[in-house]
């Protein structure tokens, strides 16, 4: 029996993971965290999420190491903020618990970070921008694509997400990015426009053009067009609800408990298609 503890208990993709937690034989919820001073502090995490007592207290993050010296969590799954999930994952790191983490947003330097106290503490970990199987799917099929196609075609990015999504362009967008400017053999650092704005002037065959849309409730979208002379190709993934996260997570879950230590893994491991 995997034990896990969820960070962010109460929210759409924490609540949601718990959920489909207690469907699974072979694993277990033993912790719930919250913000810190969270109000629901000490309430059973099943009653606040809807599905009844399951015997887990809410605990706010102020007591994580507490938490997990105690409950001994085999993985602690994060979809949170960045900045507070990189202090919840150094923590995790160092109580030698294992990491499920689809948090974005993350800075170079934090992922250094995180990196670090991985190796340090030995932990094995999956860090993936979106867990989603068709999305990791997507990201094998637009590499493919782009050494076919190669440089005879221009690659464009669009993602569309909900109102309340905090960071832009989205770490799926991002990941999708950095695999194609990888295939391509382009430096990210370089190659990269961010939306555009005026007198742009005429676009150049190096750049990868990445679009960010916000709006109502859109779960997430993502596009990667290959546009070419009198024709173009489209890879599209669309997420119709987030349980199809969820169900990558779980994938993780399962994953990471024999996942070499001190390694970070992503989907494309999970799911066996690097």
């Amino acid at each position: 029996m995997i034990g896990v503890a969820v960070t962010g208990a109460s929210g759409r993709m924490g609540s949601k993971i718990i959920r489909t937690i207690l469907e699974q034989d072979d694993m277990k919820v033993v912790a719930a965290i919250e913000a810190p001073n969270t109000p629901f502090e000490g309430k059973d995490v099943g009653e606040v999420i809807g599905v009844g007592t399951i015997g887990v207290p809410v605990n706010g993050a102020e007591k994580l190491a507490e938490v997990l010296t105690e409950k001994k969590p085999d993985v602690l799954v994060d979809f949170t903020i960045a900045n507070a999930a990189v202090g919840t994952i150094k923590t995790s790191a160092e109580c030698g618990v294992n990491l499920v983490v689809g948090t974005t947003g993350f800075s170079d330097e934090q992922m250094e970070e995180m990196k670090n106290a991985i190796e340090k503490n030995k932990v094995k970990a999956v860090i993936a921008p979106n867990m989603a199987v068709g999305v990791n799917v997507f990201f094998k099929i637009i590499a493919d694509l782009a050494k076919i196609l190669k440089d005879d075609y221009d690659v464009e990015i669009i993602e569309a997400h909900h109102k309340h999504k905090a960071d832009a362009p989205s770490g799926t967008a991002v990941k999708a990015y950095e695999v194609l400017a990888e295939t391509l053999g382009r430096d990210k650092n370089e190659c990269g426009v961010y939306g555009r704005q005026g007198m742009v002037g005429a676009r150049t065959p190096e750049e990868i053009g990445i679009h960010a849309v916000r709006g109502g409730d859109i779960v997430g979208d993502h596009t990667v067009l290959f546009a070419g002379e009198g024709e173009r190709i489209e890879i599209v993934h669309r997420a119709h609800s987030r349980q199809a996260f969820v169900s990558g997570v779980i994938k993780a879950v399962r994953y990471v408990v024999g996942a070499s230590e001190g390694k970070i893994s992503d989907m494309g491991d999970v799911l066996g298609i690097k």
